[in-house]
C-alpha cells in the first residue's frame, strides 16, 4: 500500500526518506520533489526498477529516462568525459534546472533503456531530492505522470496519476513554477541545445559562447477566410435562390500547409521529465 510522507514536518520528511530508501533498494518506485516538477524515481543500476518506472507512466524503451544524481562527482563517475564546457557548465547551473547529456561510462553495468551510449544527468535543486539523492546514490527519474498527461507539480496530482504503482510519495509541497529544466547535448565538440527551460540560451552563450541551437520554425500564418460566392438573383418574383454551388477548388491565394520543422532526434528520450 502506498505511504504519502508531509516532508515539511521533520519527523515525516525523516521517516519518508528512510522508507524512500528501503524502497529503491528493494526495486520499488517512488515519488520525489524536484525544483521543476515532481519525478518519479528508481534505482538507476537495476533494470527491473527502471523497466517498472516505464511501465508505470505507460512508456517504452524509446524514451529512457534521465539520471538525477546528489553530487557533482556522482555526475562525473557516470560520464565517460565532460567535455570542453560541461564542469563550467555544472559549475554555473548545478543544482538548479540543466539537464546535461554526456557519452558514458563503458564502466557501467545498467539499462535504462535504448539511450544510444549517452546518459542525461541532472543535479536537481531541491533539498529533499537532494538528500534522498545522497543516501540511494544515482535515480532514474522521470516525470511523475502518466505519458500524455501533465506532469505533476503536487504530490497529489502524481498519486492521482500513478496510484499504487508506487510505495513512497514525499510530498514537499507544490513545485514553484513547473518550468521543465534546459537540456544541452555535450556528446560532440559544440554543445547542441535540444531543449529552451527554464536557463535560456543567453545564460548558456555566457558560459559555452559557441552553442547550436536551431529554434522550431514559427508555424504558417492563418490563411484569409475566402469571400463568400454571391447568391444568384430570382429568376422571377415568388421563387426561392437556387443556393450557391461549393465550389471544388480551394481559395485562392491560400498556401499548402507544410509540417512543422522536426527538431533533430535527440541521444535520450526526454519527452517530459523532472530530470524534467
Amino acid at each position: 500500500m502506498s505511504a504519502q510522507y508531509d516532508c515539511a514536518d521533520a519527523q515525516q520528511r525523516e521517516a519518508g526518506i528512510v522508507a524512500a530508501v528501503t524502497t529503491v533498494k528493494a526495486g520499488g518506485l517512488v515519488v520525489l520533489p524536484t525544483d521543476t516538477v515532481y519525478g518519479l524515481g528508481a534505482d538507476a543500476f537495476s533494470p527491473d526498477a527502471v523497466a517498472s518506472l516505464l511501465a508505470a507512466k505507460g512508456r517504452g524503451r524509446n524514451m529512457p529516462p534521465p539520471v538525477l544524481v546528489g553530487s557533482v562527482r556522482a555526475a562525473s563517475a557516470l560520464a565517460e568525459s565532460l567535455g570542453a564546457f560541461g564542469q563550467d557548465l555544472i559549475d554555473e547551473f548545478w543544482p538548479g534546472p540543466l539537464t546535461l547529456v554526456f557519452r558514458a561510462s563503458s564502466t557501467l553495468k545498467w539499462d535504462l533503456g535504448d539511450t544510444n551510449g549517452t546518459v542525461a544527468v541532472r543535479m536537481p535543486l531541491h533539498p529533499v531530492a537532494l538528500e534522498l539523492l545522497r543516501r540511494t546514490g544515482p535515480l532514474a527519474v522521470s516525470s511523475a505522470n502518466k505519458t500524455g498527461r501533465d506532469a505533476a507539480t503536487t504530490a497529489d496530482d502524481a498519486q492521482e496519476q500513478l496510484g499504487e504503482s508506487v510505495e513512497v510519495y514525499l510530498d514537499g509541497g507544490p513545485c514553484m513554477d513547473g518550468v521543465p529544466s534546459t537540456i544541452v547535448d555535450l556528446t560532440a565538440g559544440t554543445p547542441r541545445v535540444l531543449r529552451v527551460g527554464a536557463v535560456s540560451v543567453d545564460q548558456l552563450r555566457k558560459v559555452a559562447p559557441v552553442i547550436d541551437y536551431q529554434p522550431a520554425p514559427a508555424p504558417p500564418a492563418p490563411a484569409e477566410p475566402a469571400e463568400p460566392a454571391a447568391a444568384p438573383a430570382q429568376e422571377s418574383a415568388g421563387e426561392s435562390s437556387t443556393p450557391p454551388a461549393t465550389p471544388d477548388e480551394p481559395p485562392a491565394g491560400r498556401a499548402e500547409e507544410s509540417p512543422a520543422g522536426r527538431a533533430d532526434e535527440s541521444p535520450v528520450g526526454l519527452a517530459d521529465e523532472a530530470g524534467s
